[in-house]
């Protein structure tokens, strides 16, 4: 591990393109969770991978879907078919919500197509049937997730994406509050931190960029300067600003057309902001849009769940895992933990070992654990999937720290074996 360097990370608001498109498929996991609920359906059953795609004025939705009754209406041949109104719905609430009132993209005037489908046979096969094989329900697909954790900040994450998220999100309550001038900013904006470290710890910012919409046209790159500054440093907070930080405030100069009028949107594009910023590996998967079963989403949740408990348990002050599935086996195919070093007297076999032994990691089983069959997602799809506080309503219950006595007497038991 370098011991003195710069990283940089970036983060995007909820208003950015392709978060946008984020919220709305997430928006659509949701509604099919409470819609099921209501209808008295098993939420073990639902299935949805749902992806968005926003331009100007101009919504299309798309994937494939297992849907409660609600959610179906017959078509003039009495047929079962998906009734696109309340998914419409949905979508325009969440970009009323984010604050889209423009003549490019408005949550009332823009079109909005359903091109949902019925989930591949093929692929409930894989995951459904799993259960009368081994007991449980296999993985939803194929592939490797990591989860990371870290001493830098309060909620265990690295401080580059950590502050990066807190810029925006400082900034988007005080647009929607509406409170002099910031209210004139529109939802669409970037922020990136660069942050020196010594002696692997961080200790200043040396830049600071950020993009933000600004709905005056008059406006020029000075005055959102004198906007946005304390908003920034109050986000920063005890991370020292460097007495020669770099500021770029909208260095384009103008910002005004912003979203998916300025810019096409697409859902998981943004899979590194969603995560640590850089900081650690990612497996590639995206998680917006898709239900629990895929394990894209909730063995990514369950591997930061994993990290963050073995950093908060003292065993090291920094944890990679990594997860590795196969489309329809239950249990993943491996487990791998990287302590980088900072292992505090354990080795990475007695991690591994002891989250073999308190937790199950079969897409069944991390669902029961973090109780993830609920509508808790539209909320996850801006400002990262982690680092976030749990929800009493048990939304990102993967950053709970209860398994924090359990890891630390199975490493006990092992140590003393």
């Amino acid at each position: 591990m370098r011991a003195h360097y710069l990283f940089t990370s970036e983060s995007v608001a909820e208003g950015h393109p392709d978060k946008v498109c984020d919220r709305i498929s997430d928006e659509i996991v949701d509604l099919v969770y409470r819609e099921a609920a209501k209808s008295g359906v098993n939420p073990w059953g639902v299935r949805i991978a749902c992806e968005t795609l926003a331009t100007t004025n101009r919504v299309v939705i798309a994937g494939e879907v297992r849907l409660p009754p609600s959610l179906m209406k017959k078509d003039k041949n009495g047929n079962d078919v998906i009734n696109p109104s309340k998914f419409k719905a949905a979508a325009r609430r969440a970009i009323k919500d984010i604050g889209y009132e423009q003549d490019g993209f408005h949550w009332k005037k823009a079109k909005i197509d359903v091109l949902l489908h019925s989930q591949s046979a093929d692929i409930a096969q894989g995951v459904d049937s799993a259960a009368d094989q081994q007991g449980d329900e296999g993985a939803g697909d194929q592939g490797i997730m990591f989860g990371y954790a870290c001493r830098e900040t309060p909620d265990l994450m690295p401080a580059p994406i950590y502050y990066s998220h807190k810029i925006l999100q400082l900034l988007a309550a005080a647009r929607k509050k509406g409170d002099g001038e910031v209210a004139k900013l529109g939802p669409d904006a970037k922020s990136q931190v660069t942050v020196r470290y010594l002696d692997g710890k961080p200790s200043e910012a040396t830049s600071i960029v950020l993009s933000t919409q600004h709905l005056d046209e008059s406006w020029d790159s000075k005055k959102v300067r004198a906007v946005v500054e304390p908003y920034i440093r109050e986000a920063l907070g005890e991370l020292k600003i460097a007495d020669d930080c770099k500021w770029y405030i909208n260095p384009t100069g103008k910002f005004v057309i912003g979203g998916p009028d300025g810019d096409a949107g697409l859902t998981g594009r943004k899979i590194i902001v969603d995560t640590y910023g850089g900081a650690a590996p990612h497996g590639g998967g995206a998680f917006s849009g898709k239900d629990t079963t895929k394990v894209d989403r909730s063995a990514a949740y369950a591997a930061r769940y994993l990290a963050k408990n073995v950093v908060a348990a003292g065993l090291a002050d920094r944890c990679t895992i990594q997860l590795s599935y196969a489309i329809g086996v239950a249990q993943p195919l491996s487990i791998y933990v990287d302590l980088h070093g900072t292992g505090k007297g354990v080795s990475e076999d007695q991690v591994e070992a002891a989250i073999r032994e308190n937790m199950d990691l079969s897409p069944s089983g991390i669902r029961r654990h973090l109780d993830l069959n609920k509508p808790i997602y539209a909320k996850t799809s801006a400002y990262g999937h982690f680092g976030r506080k749990a929800g009493r309503d048990g939304s990102f219950s993967w950053e709970r720290t209860d398994l924090v006595k359990a890891l630390k007497e199975a490493v006990k038991i092992k140590a003393a074996a």
